[in-house]
């Protein structure tokens, strides 16, 4: 059935935004959005202040209001000139992306989990699924509440988001349990944001998105979608949207994607964000042992772009039995797949995410304290090995038995934003520090590399924000934990971060066609033996929509990053 997109690595590049510092040109852009006039381009506009304002003087309109990055809808006249201090990113196609599985076993999701007979895990938490839509199915009863961004009204017209809703929070009910998700216990939150032919983009997304931060009940977000964008995670409003949101509590879950065939570093967006939760797929082959578990082949590999560590962990993904949307796009394309009158099978890091997420709920559950950060440390610190697995395999009852002080049940220490310590050894952060201190790139650099990659992925997470205010936490909360000097800090923070990561992490190596080329989006994704690029409309994917001249080379050429590159 479906899978998803890529993942990525690390943080101490948080000034990368800086590199649209200066005017940026809307010339040629559009988008599956796109003003119904020729000479309008539909745009998501942020910056420091005034973003609306500019807007209009340009001559554009504004549409929504985006408070989640500061920012707007909007739409503007090709060739509008907005001030250095405003980012425009344009309007572009969102999927559920699909992989063609051979046939196999079914999955033995829970019992891999460590799950016996479903006990109402997760109760009490609300799980935002932001997708196609979910039906109204009886194994979610009670528990579903519908919130539409596309004005075409709710329901699940393609089938994806309903599969997801069911590994989520299935009770089982059409089953007598056997296909309960992780969470049967759990409410969830549909947020729609995809027409009946499957189609969304950036802009519906984010409207998606914004709709959860107004629901304050909301724990976890399973975000199963890809958008494949070629900026950096620092730049994309798409992930900066998601880390707001993790910033005020709510775990995000994200789809490692299903280039696996294209070897390693091939996760995308949002998975390249080094503070969500990125997963990748795993292949149980039918039994619950662990010892003969792979990871799928179709599953993205890492490092993420800018070398992020991703996946951080794996799920089970491939030959998963979950709730059918009767009568959706899915559901008539593929009647082979149809288990019973009430589910479907279907395979992809969509539905490793969505079995993430199902889990993220049920620890919640029984430690409601958990703030994100420390969910993604537990998950991460308590996940199996297996011979064939490049990355730990999520063990959900490893994570719920971990001792009570939260950790990773082994005694390490992990870093999260309440100022506890980070992990790696003191004496390597010191060494680091003081590098930047005294203003030794080549020792910082080498330093750096020393860490080891949990230590690394806590300072991206830790540098994630763009804002003042996030500095200063960072600042703060890194003293606070550790003895350093703010001064150092702010030093690492501001001046180190950008110039020095630059050209070895920028390079065409790391920023090639391959992360933006039409292999990430070719018709592969969208076999006939899952997911059919008939169902996805092919006029989505078509030149005209995603097209270099589209997207404009020259905005987002080398003379707009060289100057911030050296």
């Amino acid at each position: 059935m479906d899978t998803t997109a890529p993942l990525p690595r690390q943080r101490a590049r948080v000034l990368l935004a800086l590199a649209l510092a200066g005017s940026t040109t809307l010339a040629g852009l559009s988008g599956p959005a796109s003003a119904a006039r020729p000479d309008l381009v539909t745009v998501v506009v942020s910056g420091a202040g005034g973003v609306a304002e500019a807007v209009r003087a340009a001559g554009g309109t504004v549409l929504d209001a985006l408070p989640l990055v500061g920012g707007v809808i909007a739409h503007l006249p090709r060739g509008a000139r907005l001030g250095p201090a405003l980012r425009v990113v344009p309007d572009r196609p969102m999927s559920v992306a699909g992989t063609t599985a051979p046939s196999g076993p079914a999955s033995t999701v829970r019992a891999t989990l460590g799950l016996g007979a479903p006990a109402g895990e997760g109760s009490g938490q609300t799980i935002a699924v932001v997708d196609t839509g979910v039906a109204d199915v009886p194994d979610l009863a009670g528990r579903l509440t519908h919130v539409d961004v596309t004005q075409d009204g709710t329901g699940d017209g393609y089938g994806h988001g309903t599969f997801v809703a069911g590994l989520v929070a299935g009770d089982g009910s059409s089953s007598g349990g056997e296909y309960a998700g992780v969470a049967p216990g759990a409410s969830v939150l549909d947020v729609r944001v995809a027409h009946d032919d499957g189609s969304s983009s950036l802009v519906l997304v984010l409207k998606g998105l914004q709709a959860v931060a107004a629901h304050p009940e909301v724990d976890v977000l399973n975000l199963s979608l890809s958008s494949g964008s070629p900026l950096p995670w620092q730049l994309d409003p798409l992930t900066q949207a998601l880390d707001a949101l993790w910033r005020r509590g709510v775990t995000v879950v994200v789809p490692a994607g299903n280039d696996g065939d294209r070897g390693a570093g091939s996760i995308s967006s949002p998975g390249v964000d080094p503070t969500l939760i990125t997963v990748g797929g795993l292949d149980e082959h039918g039994t619950a042992a662990r010892g003969d578990d792979t990871i799928a082949p179709w599953s993205s590999q890492g490092p993420a772009p800018q070398g992020v560590d991703k996946p951080d962990l794996a799920a089970p993904g491939a030959h998963l039995v979950s709730l059918r949307a009767p009568g959706s796009v899915v559901d008539v394309a593929h009647p082979t797949s149809e288990v019973g009158t009430d589910y479907f099978v279907g395979s992809g890091t969509s539905f490793s995410t969505a079995v993430t997420s199902g889990s993220v709920a049920a620890l919640l559950a029984r430690r409601p304290q958990l703030r994100p950060d420390r969910v993604k440390a537990l998950l991460t610190g308590t996940a199996y090995d297996a011979p064939a697995l490049a990355t730990g395999g999520l063990d959900l009852r490893a994570a719920l038995t971990a001792n009570a002080r939260g950790d990773d049940g082994r005694g390490g220490d992990q870093g999260n934003d309440r100022g506890e310590r980070a992990p790696g050894s003191r004496k390597a952060w010191q060494a680091f520090v003081d590098a930047l201190i005294a203003g030794d790139h080549a020792a910082a650099a080498s330093s750096w590399a020393d860490l080891g990659p949990a230590a690394r992925n806590w300072a991206a997470s830790s540098w994630a924000a763009l804002t003042p205010e996030a500095r200063n936490w960072a600042a703060s909360s890194w003293a606070a934990g550790t003895g350093w000097t703010d001064d150092g800090i702010d030093w690492a923070a501001r001046n180190w971060a950008a110039r020095n990561w630059a050209a070895r992490n920028w390079a065409d190596s790391d920023w090639s066609a391959r992360n933006w080329s039409a292999r990430n989006w070719a018709a592969r994704n969208w076999s006939d033996g899952t997911w059919t690029a008939r169902n996805w409309s092919a006029r989505n994917w078509s030149s005209d929509d995603w097209s270099a001249r589209n997207w404009s080379a020259r905005n987002w050429s080398a003379s707009t990053w060289s100057a911030y590159w050296g």
